[in-house]
């Protein structure tokens, strides 16, 4: 009955577009469509419906985990159509579960709205590169296009290290290794310790959780690969602090250093609905210049921000103007745009300026 049942909601979940499923007790099935969560026309979900959807789909090292720590998350293959990364739950006693929809067709840079500028900076030999955003805000699709880019591109070594592993990627011109942890190896910063023996070109590190994950990652940045990582921060100039703040008070004149050696850019991303259905990213560029890697060596991050609005030639961009731009271009609305910017109020008047044919000043950056 239950793998009937899951076969459907996955298909339908494909072909409706829908970017996760919802499976709780004491309601039917919920698809979260562009943003929206939306019921089901099924029966109501009993405990044991929970339960027999759980096991049709859960190897059974999760089961065990879901016993033991009350959750457990993996990824699976619903045959060639699409990929689903799965977090099941206890609550209230009962088995719930949410399933993320991680399409299988790659897209390229260009669809995605991503700059040249950030292709180049991916394509140098070494360094840092963050991509950031709150949960589901397309920071994995942003990471699987740009690892494609490479695969495609160059003859490299890839390695990728997930938990659990979301894209799956063929070899194409570059040779690809893929380790999930708790499968393939037991944490992050062993895994990434582990991979600079394993002669990489590039080494994508899906979550920076913890201390000894950020500092492998920044050693691996520094000895002359190019690492790629994500955190879940909303801005550039956030993503800098984040990383130096995770450190110890003592060490964080050290890491400044380091940091400011071996990062190479951050973009910061959030989706928005798009007029006419659909969603569509909004970024924040950072570009790290030798004057932004003085900024975070000397300790005056406050400065990011003014550095990304003046830096604009390099093809850098602060969030609020990009979601200026997409209110412009007509391609999302106010209400929206202003839900994500991070400061609505600046951004509000440089609408209604716009809107009464006055260029208005760009969002006011004071060096806070």
């Amino acid at each position: 009955m239950a793998t009937i049942l899951i076969d459907k909601l996955l298909s339908a979940c494909v072909k409706q577009g829908a970017s996760d499923i919802h499976i709780t007790v004491g309601q039917p099935p919920v698809f979260r469509l562009h943003g929206r969560m939306r019921k089901l026309e099924t029966k109501v979900l009993e405990p044991d419906d929970t339960v027999a959807l759980m096991k049709s789909i859960s190897p059974d090292r999760c089961q065990r985990e879901l016993q033991e720590m009350g959750s457990a998350d993996f990824g699976f293959a619903f045959g060639d159509q699409a990929r689903f990364r799965v977090s099941v739950f206890k609550q209230r006693g009962n088995i719930a579960m949410v399933l993320r929809q991680i399409p299988n067709d790659k897209l390229t840079p260009e669809q995605l709205g991503l700059t040249d500028a950030i292709i180049q900076c991916v394509m140098r030999p070494r360094g840092l590169f963050l991509v950031t955003g709150p949960t589901g805000s397309g920071k994995s699709t942003t990471l699987a296009s740009l690892i494609n880019y490479i695969n495609e591109t160059v003859d490299h070594h890839i390695i990728t290290i997930e938990d659990p592993i979301e894209f799956y990627h063929e070899h194409k011109k570059s040779t690809i290794n893929q380790r999930e942890i708790g499968v393939d190896t037991p944490s992050f910063s062993d895994a990434i310790r582990r991979a600079l023996r394993q002669d990489p070109d590039v080494i994508l590190v899906g979550e920076m959780r913890d201390l000894e994950t950020i500092e492998a990652a920044i050693t691996a940045a520094e000895t002359g690969h190019v690492v790629f990582g994500t955190l879940h921060t909303n801005s550039a100039q956030g993503t800098i602090n984040r990383i130096i703040d995770a450190f110890p008070g003592n060490l964080q004149d050290q890491i400044r250093t380091q940091l400011s050696t071996s990062i190479i850019g951050v973009l910061a991303q959030t989706l928005l609905p798009r007029v006419g259905g659909g969603r569509v990213a909004a970024y924040e560029t950072l570009l790290v210049t030798p004057a932004i890697a003085n900024l975070i060596r000397e300790n005056k991050t406050f400065r990011i921000n003014s550095a990304i609005q003046t830096g604009a030639k390099f093809g850098m961009q602060l969030m609020d103007d990009a979601l200026f731009d997409l209110w412009k271009r007509e391609i999302c609305i106010v209400e929206d745009v202003l839900t994500k910017a991070h400061r609505p109020d600046d951004l509000a008047k440089r609408i209604v300026a716009a809107q009464q044919g006055l260029e208005a000043p760009k969002t006011g950056l004071n060096d806070e």
